[in-house]
C-alpha cells in the first residue's frame, strides 16, 4: 500500500485498495499502515529534496482518490447504525492549500466512529464557526502546514469566543510547523502531531460528553 503511494499513479493506488479490501484488511489499517505510511515517505523525501511539489501534490490526489472512492465508503458501510461518537468540523485555514495531513486525519476520525465534516482546504475562520454552530460540533479540528497560517488557527478560538461558543467546542489543532506548546499559547484544547495523536485526542476530549 505504502510503495503504491510513491508510484503517483491515482489508478494504481485505487486497484491496490481494492485489493486490500478483496483480502479482508481493515480498512482503518490500510489507511493508518498503509497510505498514511507512503505519504510520511513522500513528504520526508521532498523535505530533503528528493522529491518535488509536482510529486508530493501527486501522491496526495491518488491518496485522495482512493479515500473517497474505495476506503471512506467501505467504512461507512461497516459504520452502518453505529451511534456516532460525536460531530467534528475539520479543515485547512485561510491561505494554506495544503491539506494531505488533514485529508487522512479526517479519514481517521471517520474511521474511529465520529461524524466529520470536512471543509476542505484555505478555509476562511467564519466557515469553521458557522458550520461549526450549524452541525452543533463538540470540536473543531484546524490544520495549518505554513507559519504565515498559523495564526489563522489562534483567530479561529477568537471567533468562537466572539460568538459565545468556545465553551461547547472542543479545538484542536494540527499541521507541520504546529507543536503542543503553540497550542497552549493560543488556548486550544489540544495538539494531534499525526492523525493516530489526533484521534487519541478526540476520543479523550469528546468522550466525557457521552
Amino acid at each position: 500500500m505504502a510503495n503504491s503511494v510513491l508510484t503517483f499513479d491515482a489508478d494504481k493506488v485505487v486497484e491496490v485498495s481494492k485489493k486490500a479490501l478483496e483480502a479482508r484488511l481493515n480498512p482503518t489499517d490500510i489507511i493508518e499502515n498503509g497510505l498514511a505510511k507512503g505519504l510520511q515517505t513522500v513528504g520526508k523525501k521532498f523535505e530533503s529534496g528528493e522529491f518535488f511539489l509536482m510529486e508530493l501534490v501527486a501522491a496526495a490526489e491518488a491518496t485522495k482518490k482512493a479515500l473517497s472512492e474505495v476506503l471512506e465508503p467501505e467504512l461507512a458501510k461497516q459504520k452502518g447504525e453505529r451511534k456516532s461518537l460525536g460531530e467534528i468540523v475539520i479543515g485547512t485555514v485561510a491561505g494554506d492549500i495544503h491539506d494531505i495531513g488533514k485529508t487522512i486525519v479526517a479519514a481517521m476520525l471517520f474511521a474511529a466512529g465520529f461524524q466529520v465534516y470536512d471543509l476542505g482546504k484555505d478555509v476562511p475562520t467564519e466557515e469553521f464557526v458557522k458550520k461549526g454552530k450549524e452541525v452543533k460540533a463538540e470540536m473543531i479540528a484546524s490544520s495549518a502546514l505554513l507559519t504565515t497560517t498559523m495564526p489563522m488557527q489562534r483567530e479561529i478560538l477568537r471567533a468562537l469566543a466572539a460568538q459565545g461558543m468556545r465553551n461547547s467546542i472542543k479545538v484542536i489543532v494540527g499541521g507541520a510547523p504546529t507543536t503542543k506548546e503553540w497550542a497552549t499559547e493560543i488556548g486550544a484544547d489540544g495538539y494531534g502531531e499525526n492523525a493516530t495523536e489526533a484521534v487519541r485526542l478526540a476520543q479523550e476530549l469528546i468522550k466525557p460528553k457521552h
